[in-house]
């Protein structure tokens, strides 16, 4: 199986949500079921379906997230050599070449996408883009409203 990668805070937060569904959610859906067969026939019980429903879904996302971790291939951004070359991990500020807004992205790992933090998977069009590239270039981006043209003002890796 391939690695992939994923940031230092990103592992982090599989772990706390691993932790969670062990610790917190499975032991909770376990006592709804027992609950829910106590209440006797188990073909009409729509408590016992939506509970058993729940424990798949709590155990396929345990699967997923241990999969994920024993997989991942963990990187500090920080710990980075500060080159101004665009990698996986770095921030990016940008600037639109027709004098739009600057932006600031991190290249991230799929799972810890969030467009609204700035966070871009490293799968994005933006980000296939940027990787390789340093401070100074300009890139074009394939954007659903056409291709865009950006400056890289900064790399930082933090």
């Amino acid at each position: 199986m391939n690695r992939f990668p994923i940031t230092l805070r990103g592992a982090e937060k599989l772990r706390v949500e691993l932790k969670r569904l062990k610790g917190e959610d499975r032991p909770n859906v376990i006592r709804a079921i027992a609950e829910a067969r106590a209440h006797g026939d188990l073909s009409e019980n729509a408590e016992y379906a939506a509970a058993r429903e729940q424990q798949g879904f709590i155990e396929g996302r345990i699967k997923e997230i241990e999969s994920r971790l024993g997989n991942a291939q963990i990187i500090d951004p920080s710990s980075l050599p500060q080159s101004g070359r665009v990698v996986f991990g770095a921030t990016v500020d940008l600037e639109a070449e027709d004098g739009g807004a600057r932006v600031t992205y991190q290249i991230v790992g799929e799972d810890e996408t969030d467009i609204r933090q700035g966070m871009v998977s490293i799968t994005s069009p933006i980000a296939r883009a940027l990787i390789g590239k340093n401070e100074g270039d300009v890139v074009e981006v394939a954007a659903p409203g056409g291709a865009r043209s950006y400056e890289i003002v900064a790399v930082r890796y933090v």
